[in-house]
């Protein structure tokens, strides 16, 4: 396995943002939004041999050409406050039993990129994912955050539309981050770096559906952008979330009428502010579970 560095800039006061896919892909949707703003520049890569199988072939004109891998990117920009690097992993290694990474290669993998958030003087790392919650899909996607300290958690939440996650959400555990994109946070704290979580908010009911969550992505984007104090334009996300608005009224139609009778509730008391319980977690899970197993799925190719 290797680190392959194309680039080795001089960075300014520099942060690192890194996401992998996972539940809506709310933060690698985030993160690839906002290395685009910017217009980060690539800087290197995480060789694939040792963390994935190949995905496809590559043919052109009839001839078979190259295996294609899952890609771990690296990006830079030097803004006018400070660096940035942004790392962007197409796929978390897995086993292929779980959906997120674990065990040694996701350790190796996580330490790889603090290699490189350490080697260019990055003071803190931020990681994005999606936080569970039970919310609806017509009201604002919230950032659940998750820090290394509590000085880090009163700056994260002076923000607005920001929950610190594990204060109100009525679990017995405190809540867990899965994957790559928890296990960084780890292993970025434990290495000296101050770690950040921000958790785009998703409905309950949407968390097994084969779709992105655009209106949580923007959310991420929306705090990122305040934290970097870059300028987005949030045109292609809107766009987005419009055509997959479609896709969540489809799957919301077709939801039991004591399920939507539940959620429906949600708007007028907004209970967002509190993660969902291990109890409804059950139940919904149950529920919806059954409903796509039946084959009630949204239209895959609105993604």
């Amino acid at each position: 396995m290797a680190l392959k560095l194309f680039l080795e800039p001089t960075l300014d006061n520099p942060v690192m943002i890194a996401s992998w896919p996972g539940i809506g892909n709310i933060g690698l949707v985030a993160t690839d939004t906002v290395r685009a703003q910017i217009d980060a520049v690539k800087m290197g890569e995480i060789e694939p041999w040792d963390f994935f199988y190949p995905k496809k072939i590559v043919i052109r004109d009839g001839v078979l050409e190259s295996l294609e891998f899952p890609t771990s990117t690296f990006y830079y920009k030097n803004l006018p406050n400070h660096g940035v690097v942004a790392f962007i992993g197409e796929e978390q290694p897995t086993d292929g039993i779980r959906p997120f990474a674990e065990g040694r290669k996701a350790y190796q993998m996580a330490n790889m990129v603090v290699d490189v958030a350490q080697k260019f003087g990055c003071r803190r790392l931020y990681a994005s994912g999606a936080a569970v919650s039970l919310s609806h899909h017509s009201l604002k996607p919230r950032v659940w955050v998750a820090t290394s300290s509590e000085a880090l958690n009163k700056e994260m939440t002076a923000h607005d539309n920001t929950i610190l996650m594990g204060r109100t959400d009525g679990r017995t555990d405190g809540g867990s981050i899965t994957g790559l994109n928890g296990l960084v946070l780890g292993v970025a704290k434990a290495r000296g770096l101050e770690a950040v979580c921000l958790m785009g908010e998703i409905p309950d009911y949407l968390a097994t559906a084969p779709l992105p969550h655009p209106r949580a992505s923007r959310s991420v984007v929306e705090l990122l952008s305040e934290i970097l104090g870059i300028q987005v334009d949030y045109s292609q996300l809107d766009e987005m979330a419009t055509k997959i608005d479609d896709v969540i009224g489809n799957i919301y139609s077709k939801l039991p009428a004591d399920i939507r009778e539940r959620v429906e509730h949600r708007k007028s008391v907004r209970r967002a502010t509190e993660r969902i319980t291990e109890e409804e977690e059950r139940w919904m899970k149950e529920h919806i579970d059954e409903l796509f197993k039946q084959g009630e799925k949204p239209d895959e190719r609105a993604s």
